[in-house]
């Protein structure tokens, strides 16, 4: 069973930039699309972006135009790039594996509809001045 451990989560200024991490224990190669959660206090967990196992990618349009996802199959590791960060992208992000592809600006319970089949643990981003 694959596991997924999420790192780069930090407290910042408005306006920095953090790059998080995703390391998986098995081969990335055989999850045909991983992605990224978030999840902020008294919220539901929503989507951010997704990535397929070739390159194929699509964000949230909260973040789009600022956040970028890729993937290094070589390396078994997602990543998921945040500049110009805001306030409201304080959450916990989590990274995920799925089965099929999901929309990246799912909300709530319309996320559960999708085939996610591995979550990692999160990792925390705290923007605030």
């Amino acid at each position: 069973r694959v596991q997924l451990v999420e790192s780069g989560g930090a407290s910042v200024q408005p306006g920095g930039s953090l790059k998080l991490s995703c390391t998986s224990t098995g081969t990335t190669k055989s999850l045909p699309y991983m992605g990224w959660f978030r999840q902020a206090p008294g919220k539901e967990r929503e989507g951010v972006a997704m990535i397929d196992t070739i390159g194929g990618a699509d964000v949230a349009d909260s973040v789009k135009g600022r956040f970028t996802i890729s993937r290094d199959n070589a390396q078994n590791s997602l990543y998921l790039n945040m500049p110009f960060l805001k306030p409201d992208d304080s959450a916990t992000y989590y990274c995920a594996a799925a089965e099929e592809k999901f929309d990246p600006n799912c909300y709530g319970g319309y996320c559960q509809t999708f085939k996610i089949t591995a979550w990692g643990q999160g990792t925390q981003v705290t923007v605030s001045s």
